[in-house]
């Protein structure tokens, strides 16, 4: 067909050229200053879409989950985190390594914590525990296959961490495919939650960055950690420009993603010798499992057809939609599929 197909996630989108031409028009300043226009721009917009009283811009999800948790804790902290989670799989052990914070794992349905169980791992107060003072949720949750986390569910949560005297941090690497999906607006996903983070890396289509939303005083917490971390930027309207034409034209195109996922998830689950379950295909990730087949085969065999996918361990194969794949690209990955199963 002549083309490259790659699934392997929405952080490989190519930004359109109407993203790309807000760079040159940008009003710049040296943001450590404070005095970049455009970042001031794009976080009041970043706090305002949150409902929060302030934005931080920095340059990652990585980034923003590490300046959030230390913001929220001190050294020797325990941490509850989903026991999939990307904090906990996926960024290099910052939680302990940097932040000093202990994690404790419960394991989700769908990703989802249940109230319950997080009360139940809660230690009491004891000499011999660490002080549990962080509940970090994870939405959409990218290991189980892109579900979301609803404003009720948020909610029952919220009820036990105030209870407990605990905070309450979204992971929203994708919150605007959580919202799109329920049809919500994303600041009734994250009311109940004292901070939250997004990218504007993966399905927005920019080339960099994120945002850290909370309150003024977490927010000038995460700006002095941030800079302890190197990550202060000084001309940083050149990433902030496409992050506000990005929060301004982006967000309801998701839904063709999600679109696209579904189509492709259904027409997986037809074929023989894969296994798929289509209530976790709710955005735009689809993960499936291969009954008695090499992972690294099959991947290796797509790829060499021009389509790209991850793999997940020893039988998983993750395959995500963003902008820049079409209905017929989703076609073409369908019929390689089918191509190479029948080898």
């Amino acid at each position: 067909m002549g083309f490259l197909v790659d699934l392997r996630s929405d952080t490989v989108t190519i930004p359109p050229k109407e993203m790309l031409e807000t760079i040159l028009e940008a009003e710049l300043g040296d943001d450590v200053y404070g005095e970049d226009p455009t970042v001031k721009e794009l976080e009041e917009l970043a706090a305002e879409k949150m409902g929060k009283e302030a934005a931080l811009l920095v340059t990652s999800g990585t980034q923003a989950n590490l300046v959030s948790i230390m913001a929220h804790t001190r050294h020797g902290d325990e941490v509850i985190v989903e026991a999939e989670s990307h904090i906990y799989n996926y960024e290099v052990g910052g939680l302990a390594a940097v932040a000093g914070v202990m994690p404790r794992l419960v394991n989700g349905e769908m990703g989802f914590m249940k109230p319950e169980d997080i009360e139940s791992v809660l230690r009491p107060e004891n000499i011999h525990f660490p002080k549990t003072t962080l509940v970090a949720i994870e939405n959409t949750h990218n290991r189980a296959g892109g579900t979301v986390i609803t404003p009720k569910q948020m909610e029952a949560v919220s009820e036990v961490v105030k209870r407990h005297s605990l905070k309450l941090y979204v992971d929203g690497a994708r919150i605007f495919n959580a919202a799109v999906a329920l049809n919500v607006k994303p600041v009734k996903l994250v009311e109940e939650a004292d901070s939250v983070s997004f990218c504007l890396s993966k399905g927005l289509a920019c080339p960099v960055g994120s945002l850290v939303c909370g309150s003024k005083s977490f927010v000038e917490r995460t700006r002095k950690i941030r800079k302890m971390l190197g990550g202060g930027m000084r001309q940083a309207g050149v990433i902030a420009a496409p992050g506000i034409y990005a929060l301004t034209h982006m967000v309801s195109r998701l839904k063709e993603d999600h679109e696209n996922a579904k189509k492709l998830a259904l027409g997986l689950s037809k074929m023989d010798s894969i296994s798929i379950d289509l209530r976790r295909v709710q955005t735009n990730i689809v993960i499936f499992t291969l009954d008695n087949l090499s992972v690294e085969n099959f991947v290796s065999r797509l790829s060499e057809r021009g389509v790209k996918v991850s793999a997940i361990g020893s039988r998983k194969v993750r395959m995500v939609t963003h902008f820049g794949i079409e209905k017929k690209h989703i076609n073409y990955v369908l019929d390689v599929v089918k191509e190479v199963l029948e080898e």
